[in-house]
């Protein structure tokens, strides 16, 4: 991999981790495009570009952990309390109880599609088939949010489904922040609420699979001649992108709807589709 292309991705995954895009599925579409300009034939990804790639979505972990560090600390502060009075009745408590619930719902939901997310990496006409189903979903919870009535704050039945929406975001396509947010929408949630919720519900995951999947499936002298350089700006470049992202998508989205996005899937979705279906 060079410079070029993991800056490009960097910039990318910084932009589409937070906007309900699926970051997944423009990591495949960046990395098959430059692949495709090049000449290069698109083959099952390298451990290089897997490393690569969690090491992107490592640079937007940094960017949620710098942006929510105050309610993190109010969040765990809570959950001390808890722990030690046994009340967790405080929502900053409830909400880091829902989050360890959500991330083991979405674990289980998400690892048995493991191999077929991984497949799908180098099958990008289909990733942009499950791109348009992500507008589309996008499109029905703005629809939906205006037939039921708005609640405060996340609770449990609105985590579990949040959850298991994260779950099936493991497929590239399907928009971690899009189907978590929508599924908020769904259950009576703010748009703007659901966005923190779903903010902070990725933090564990995303932590967890740049932690544990490299001593798991990287060889670390093959690593070593990887183009770190590369790798390490391009985490860097995710990660301030990233965090300017969050800023000003929590502003749009607090005021206006999400069927921008919607729209985006859907038209991106169709020209990949069909894009990658003649050239490959």
């Amino acid at each position: 991999m060079n410079l070029i292309q993991v800056v490009l991705m960097g910039i990318v995954q910084g932009l589409s981790e937070f906007l309900p895009v699926s970051s997944s599925a423009h990591l495949v579409f960046t990395s098959n495009f430059y692949k495709v300009f090049k000449g290069i034939e698109i083959v099952q990804s390298t451990n290089e570009e897997i490393l690569c790639d969690i090491m992107l979505h490592f640079g937007t972990l940094v960017a949620v952990l710098i942006f929510f560090r105050k309610e993190i600390c109010q969040i765990l502060k809570a959950l001390i309390y808890g722990v030690k009075t046994k009340d967790f009745s405080d929502i900053n408590a409830k909400t880091g109880l829902y989050i360890m619930l959500g991330t083991v719902i979405t674990v289980f939901v998400a690892y048995p599609m493991e191999h077929v997310a991984e497949k799908l990496v180098y099958s990008p006409a289909i990733v942009g088939i499950l791109l348009i189903l992500t507008g589309f979903v996008l499109f029905y919870s703005e629809y939906r949010s205006k037939k039921i009535p708005t609640k405060e704050h996340v609770d449990l039945k609105s985590s579990i489904f949040i959850a298991i929406a994260q779950g099936l975001a493991a497929l590239p396509g399907f928009s971690r922040s899009g189907w978590t947010i929508a599924t908020g929408l769904f259950n009576g949630m703010t748009r703007l609420d659901a966005a923190k919720y779903s903010f902070l519900l990725s933090i564990p995951i995303i932590l967890g699979a740049s932690m544990i999947y490299p001593f798991i499936k990287i060889d670390f002298n093959e690593a070593l001649l990887y183009n770190w350089r590369a790798i390490i700006l391009g985490t860097i470049v995710s990660g301030i992108v990233g965090y300017l992202c969050i800023k000003y998508f929590l502003k749009f989205v607090s005021k206006f709807s999400l069927a921008i996005f919607g729209y985006y899937c859907v038209i991106v979705g169709i020209f990949t589709a069909i894009f990658f279906s003649v050239v490959m």
